[in-house]
């Protein structure tokens, strides 16, 4: 069982600058705070792609490079790499070289994204989403299993005996990221490929038919039941008391959900929604430590885990916010789940 953390680089936003923070200072204090978590004994970071004003992290693999001269033990994983709107070849190039730098600590968590913006940025049109993601994970598992690759596909021209260089010392760990699906499920276990999980509302045991579907559907295409490796990633968030979380973070999370909420036509998000996904049955894992280890330990041992990840930096909040969530999960949370699961 690996307990992780996960980030997109959510930029903290100055309500009396109305400015968001320079990406440089978040950049660094990401390196500060994943230190920490290494030191701490955090299994996973997970490092996710946006292109947007609000968030820092671009291209995971850099900010990766970085943190692997910084960090002796913990994984090194994107989350997620939006491979439909780049180049399997360069995304394989790249995390081969931070598997070499940092000592086979690298993991690619392939995805779909749940923003557009890299589209049109790269040259991609939307209506290939679907066809594109499907291809280029293709491709991307070929270059993993393959040393001479031939390849020939509908979006890019074919490869012809071609060798991919540098070449990592193993196969590199790839995770395929979804939104909950049945297609994503049936594509990850077709492929044998390690899954997570992105639940992020609602409740959580509404996910159960789609967990056991992708263990079915895992045996049924011939892989090791050994070997399947199944996880969550999902906001969260600790503080002393859930009345602190309430009057410092939640602000922060309001102002995100209603930025993104912006563009997809939600309503403003309320204390209420925040609440309500704080308690037992909700999917924020938020509040007192007491209240993250319960239901942490619930949700693994109801979807039989190998892997959860806290999505810890929702809507930006300060730096000695983070330093102190991170502590908590890493000192207080983790010991106690890890007695009870291991």
């Amino acid at each position: 069982m690996e307990l992780g953390i996960g980030m997109f680089g959510d930029l903290t936003f100055d309500r009396q600058t109305q400015k968001f923070q320079p990406a440089k200072q978040k950049l660094n204090e990401i390196i500060e705070q994943v230190k920490l978590a290494d030191e701490l004994g955090i299994d996973v970071i997970s490092m996710g792609e946006h292109h947007r004003e609000d968030y820092a992290v671009s291209s995971p693999e850099i900010i990766l490079s970085a943190l692997a001269t910084v960090t002796k033990r913990i994984k090194l994983g994107s989350g997620v790499t939006v491979l439909s709107s780049t180049d399997p070849v360069k995304v394989y190039q790249d995390f081969a070289t931070v598997d070499l730098i940092s000592d086979q600590r690298v993991e690619i968590m392939a995805g779909r994204g749940s923003f557009i913006e890299s589209f049109p940025l790269f040259g991609y049109d939307l209506k290939d989403y679907n066809s594109l993601f499907e291809e280029k994970l293709e491709l991307l598992v070929h270059l993993n299993q393959n040393e001479v690759i031939n390849w020939e596909g509908n979006h890019r021209a074919p490869i012809v005996d071609q060798t991919i260089y540098p070449r990592p010392e193993r196969e590199l760990p790839i995770w395929i990221a979804v939104g909950g699906t049945p297609e994503s499920v049936v594509r990850a276990a077709r492929l044998g490929l390690p899954i997570i999980f992105a639940i992020i509302g609602g409740m959580p045991k509404q996910f159960k038919p789609l967990i056991e579907f992708y263990k079915q559907q895992y045996i049924q295409f011939g892989h090791d039941p050994e070997k399947m490796q199944i996880g969550v990633h999902s906001h969260t968030f600790l503080a002393d008391s859930q009345q602190e979380l309430l009057e410092n973070y939640f602000p922060y999370y309001k102002a995100q959900m209603d930025r993104i909420g912006k563009d997809r036509g939600w309503a403003p998000y309320t204390q209420m929604q925040f609440e309500g996904g704080m308690s037992p049955e909700g999917a924020l894992f938020m509040g007192e430590t007491n209240q993250v280890i319960d239901k942490m330990i619930a949700t693994i041992e109801m979807f039989g885990l190998t892997r959860f990840i806290a999505h810890i930096d929702v809507g930006g909040p300060t730096h000695k916010e983070m330093m102190k969530a991170i502590e908590l999960y890493g000192s207080k949370v983790l010991p106690e789940v890890r007695k009870v699961i291991n």
